[in-house]
């Protein structure tokens, strides 16, 4: 599976695009992304069971690499991802856009 995560942030030069993909196994979904060329601390990685969402952050502390790994999928379901990213002040970007699909088998 594959999409584009687009990012953006409270900055004035805000907008940032990212290739995220991602590989499933009945326990896990492993994302990956390019980093953000705006200037970033870290990623929060937030899942849904929805397109549209709602979603719930995952990851307990800030991903400072440019992938996650979803271990607390089950099989048989689909779960949507979205990612915002962190600048030093600690500022919260909106949430990327579209969300990616993983169906886990």
């Amino acid at each position: 599976m594959s999409g584009t995560l687009a990012i953006a942030s409270n900055a004035s030069n805000s907008s940032a695009t990212e290739s995220l993909s991602g590989t499933g196994t009945p326990n896990a979904v492993t994302l990956s992304w390019t980093p953000s060329t705006s200037s970033v601390v870290g990623y929060n990685i937030y899942r849904g069971t929805a397109s549209s969402g709602p979603f719930s952050k995952i990851n307990s502390s800030m991903d400072t690499a440019t992938n996650y790994t979803d271990g607390s999928v089950m099989g048989g379901n689909t779960y949507f991802y979205v990612a915002t990213s962190v600048n030093s002040a600690g500022q919260e970007s909106s949430f990327s856009s579209p969300a990616l699909q993983a169906v886990v088998p």
